[in-house]
C-alpha cells in the first residue's frame, strides 16, 4: 500500500475570532485569495496594498477571502477584518512583506503569526 502524507495549509494561526464582511473592491484588478488590501481614502474602495501608493491604500487594512476579477468594474467581495493569519500564505503587494504588514496591523484586530 502506498502511503501519502497530507499537510494542510494553515491560514489561521491563532484563536482570535475571525470576522468577514463584504467590501467594495476597486476596479481594474485581478486579485488572488489572501491578498493584503488597503483602502483608497477618496472612494473607500479596497485594492492591493502597495507600499509606494499615496492614495491611502498603502496601509493594509484587510485580507481578501477569495480571488476576484474587477478588471471590468468594481465589485463587492468578502474580506477578513479580524483574525490571526499565517504570513507565509498571504499575497503582498510591491514593497510589502510580512514585517511591514504586521507593523501596519498593529492596533487593529488583524494579526500575523507563523504556525507553531
Amino acid at each position: 500500500m502506498d502511503v501519502q502524507s497530507y499537510t494542510p495549509e494553515t491560514l489561521f494561526t491563532g484563536t482570535f475570532p475571525r470576522h468577514t464582511e463584504p467590501r467594495r473592491i476597486a476596479s481594474g484588478q485581478t486579485l488572488e485569495a489572501r491578498s493584503v488590501l488597503g483602502m483608497v481614502t477618496a472612494t473607500k474602495q479596497l485594492k492591493l496594498s502597495l507600499a509606494a501608493a499615496t492614495d491611502g491604500s498603502q496601509t493594509p487594512v484587510a485580507i481578501l477571502l477569495a480571488a476576484i476579477d474587477t478588471t471590468a468594474a468594481a465589485a463587492d467581495a468578502p474580506v477578513y477584518l479580524a483574525g490571526c493569519f499565517n504570513p507565509e500564505l498571504l499575497v503582498y503587494g510591491t514593497g510589502h512583506d510580512a514585517a511591514s504588514v504586521k507593523a501596519a496591523f498593529t492596533g487593529s484586530p488583524l494579526f500575523l503569526r507563523a504556525p507553531l
